[in-house]
Order: structure tokens, then C-alpha cells, then sequence
């Protein structure tokens, strides 16, 4: 039988594959930015990203990760080893998620962290035991983007060009990533959100100061006060004069 458990290293190299058995992501150390199926979710130091048999997952690390990974087998090895555990590990395993570990389970996959995990009989039973603690355990959603720190970094700089990969960073998310939760919680690209601030910073300028349009436009990012008046039509349909005439 292959060795159940492994540990393993990740860094900014984005890993992606698929495999027939399920598989366990124990975070140890740092940060690990992990997609199963579409649903993103960081793996860090008391938490997990479950990975069902047949699973499309990708993973990468911006500043390195270090995880205990555990390779499931197929055949009947959980009725065998888990015994009534068996039908909740199945469960379990079925569904792509993050778990958030207890302080004893934690424990226990950083004592099997340090002991040798190669030895057949430690692996094994170190692997029942860890599928057995889970048995009771839910997952939990990804955490939700911090959109208030996200739109304070935009707010301070808006004059300057701003893309998609410095909002990502923030997250400590994948560019590619960020698009999609950005996406999903909010229903609107991250682009276009950079848009719609820069005009509601633009809009608030104009009702609450005396300054030259042209002045506000490259405060907001844009190159030109025809630019910005533009914008200002198309998401408020009013031109500055208006706007500041409606005051």
C-alpha cells in the first residue's frame, strides 16, 4: 500500500490535477491558497481543504506553505479501519469544503507532523485516527473577501492606475481567483466595482467641494475631464454641471 501520509511543501507555482482517490490538506505553516471544483477556500495552521475522489484542484502559495497531506485509498480500507466512522468519513469525503480543526485536533496532526509518517503502522493509524476525530466535524464556507479594506484601498489610490492583481494581493489570492470570488459575492467584476468607486469619489467631489471638474477627474483616475464626464453620464445621467446644479 502506498504511504498514507505525506508532508509537503507549496510555493507560488501553481499545482492543478486530478486523482480517483480523495485527499486531505492538513495546514501546518503558512498560507495556501487551494480551489477544489471551483470553490476556493486558504488552508492554513487548524484548518483543511477536503478534496473529493475525481476532483479537478489547483494550489499555489504567494510566501510557501507546509501541509500533511493524506491520501485516502480506495478500496475498503475505511470500513476496515474506521469501523461505525466509517459512513460520516464517506460523507465527509464526498464534498469539496475547508474544515476548521479544535485545538486537539490540531494537536494530534502536528504530532503526526513530526513522528515518522513513513513507518507503515504510525501512517496508518495516524491516518484512522485523523479521519475518525473528523467524523463529527462541518465544513465551513470560504471566508467572505474583505470588501470595506478593498474599497479603502481603492479610495486611496484612485488617482493612480489600479489592476485587478493589486486587489488580489490584499487577499492573498491568485489574480485568477480573486476575479472569480469577486465575482460570485458580488455580482459585478472587480474592474467594474474599480469603475463605479472611482465615479461615486468623483460624485461626492463635486457636491462637496468647489474644485475645477478637471481637477476632480484626475483625482478619480481619469485622464480627462471629457473621460469623466462621459463615465459621469453613463452611471448617473446627469454631467457635473447638473450634479453640482441638483446640490
Amino acid at each position: 500500500m502506498h504511504q498514507l501520509l505525506t508532508l509537503r511543501h507549496y510555493d507560488h507555482e501553481q499545482i492543478a490535477h486530478s486523482h480517483e482517490h480523495a485527499q486531505l490538506v492538513f495546514g501546518l505553516s503558512g498560507q495556501l491558497d487551494f480551489e477544489v471544483d471551483g470553490r476556493g477556500c486558504q488552508v492554513s495552521s487548524l484548518s483543511l481543504a477536503v478534496v473529493p475522489p475525481g476532483a479537478h484542484h489547483a494550489c499555489a502559495s504567494v510566501l510557501g506553505s507546509r501541509c500533511l497531506v493524506l491520501d485516502v485509498p480506495m478500496d475498503g480500507w475505511l470500513q476496515q479501519r474506521l469501523g461505525h466512522h466509517a459512513d460520516a468519513s464517506r460523507r465527509l469525503l464526498d464534498k469539496p469544503g475547508r474544515l476548521q480543526l479544535d485545538q486537539g485536533q490540531g494537536q494530534l496532526v502536528s504530532w503526526l507532523a513530526s513522528s515518522p509518517i513513513n513507518d507503515e503502522v504510525i501512517g496508518q493509524q495516524g491516518a484512522a485516527l485523523l479521519l475518525a476525530s473528523l467524523s463529527n466535524t462541518n465544513p465551513l464556507a470560504p471566508a467572505s473577501l474583505p470588501l470595506t479594506r478593498i474599497d479603502a484601498y481603492i479610495d486611496r489610490h484612485c488617482a493612480h492606475p489600479l489592476q485587478v492583481a493589486d486587489l488580489a494581493r490584499l487577499c492573498d489570492l491568485s489574480t485568477a481567483r480573486f476575479h472569480a470570488r469577486f465575482l460570485a459575492e458580488t455580482g459585478r467584476t472587480p474592474m467594474d466595482h474599480v469603475r463605479t468607486r472611482r465615479l461615486q469619489l468623483g460624485r461626492q467631489w463635486l457636491l462637496q467641494s468647489r474644485l475645477p471638474v478637471g481637477d476632480i477627474a484626475a483625482k478619480v483616475g481619469y485622464g480627462s475631464q471629457s473621460a469623466f464626464t462621459a463615465a459621469l453620464v453613463r452611471e448617473f445621467g446627469l454631467t457635473p454641471r447638473q450634479l453640482r446644479a441638483d446640490r
